[in-house]
């Protein structure tokens, strides 16, 4: 027989709802404003009291975007790095973190000291800068790849589930001749797929979001990611030099303001779309360790 609720416990449940509506409101009404006023004609919206649909529905500001000088060579280096930059970390970061969770490792105390300490001081900018100049990587592609191929937060999610792994998985392997590599690919990483997905997210989100290294390691301007365009475009106004590139037909319906906003719905589209995709195995390896027994 199901208890009826008490007047008290209808409202404290209304009020919940209430409240759950009214925080996702307040979460999904700034991006829903940035993307109704980055589809109405700039000139149009400078008048202001768009809040829920475009007034004057055009595109212009999204052709604006795309036919900027550098932006698609920009949005396939963000392509590039995001894809070649998450593969090499969780492929490499899986592997140290798999060297380490061996307890026959030697001096594995002593390295799990070490990353610990790394995560509470670092060097600061200048020395980061001469490292970085020192390994040639100033003006390179790579500065992308090799300094973000590892992290020691992302170890010990990797090291909370490796531990959760049978020891009868490898001693069956190494019984039928596999090696640690052999064990490691064919083995380790097939099954760590939840932990695997929840670090290429995290990685991927930084890599396709990250700015600051294009800024401060890469004069080239054709490797430079779509984040610094973007960078550049709200913080230098260069968006008035290319309202003023494009044709006639365009530039008399866009401003700075509506390619700024055109430019951030193109940079974090992407990245919305994929997430969907990976929700499932996210879930999955935030719960990682967090239940026992």
């Amino acid at each position: 027989m199901l208890k009826r609720k008490t007047a008290g416990e209808s409202v404290f449940d209304a009020v919940n709802i209430l409240g759950m509506l009214l925080i996702c409101f307040l979460t999904i009404y700034p991006i829903w404003y940035v993307l109704v006023n980055s589809f109405n004609d700039g000139q149009d919206a400078m008048r202001g009291g768009i809040y829920w649909w475009p007034r004057v529905f055009s595109f212009d500001s999204y052709r604006a975007v795309f036919a900027s000088p550098g932006i698609m060579t920009a949005m396939g280096v963000t392509v590039a790095k995001t894809v070649v930059g998450t593969a090499a970390h969780v492929f490499f970061t899986a592997m140290v973190a798999y060297a380490v969770s061996r307890k026959e490792l030697i001096g594995r105390n002593l390295y799990m000291t070490v990353g610990t300490i790394t995560l509470f001081f670092g060097g600061g900018l200048i020395p980061y800068y001469l490292l970085i100049r020192d390994l040639h990587l100033l003006d390179s592609f790579l500065v992308y790849i090799i300094p973000a191929m590892f992290s020691f937060f992302h170890l010990i999610i990797f090291l909370s589930f490796f531990r959760d792994i049978p020891e009868g998985l490898e001693e069956a392997a190494r019984i039928d001749g596999a090696n640690d590599l052999s064990i490691f690919c064919r083995i380790i990483i097939p099954v760590s797929m939840p932990v695997v997905a929840t670090i290429a997210l995290f990685h991927g989100v930084y890599q396709w979001n990250d700015y600051f290294t294009g800024m401060i390691y890469i004069n080239n301007q054709d490797l430079q990611p779509i984040q610094t365009f973007l960078y550049r475009v709200v913080a230098q106004s260069s968006s008035n030099q290319m309202v003023a590139a494009m044709p006639g037909g365009i530039s008399k319906s866009v401003t700075s303001q509506s390619v700024k906003l055109a430019t951030m719905v193109v940079t974090t589209a992407p990245i919305v779309f994929v997430y969907p995709f990976l929700q499932k195995y996210f879930v999955r390896g935030l719960m990682i360790g967090s239940i026992k027994g």
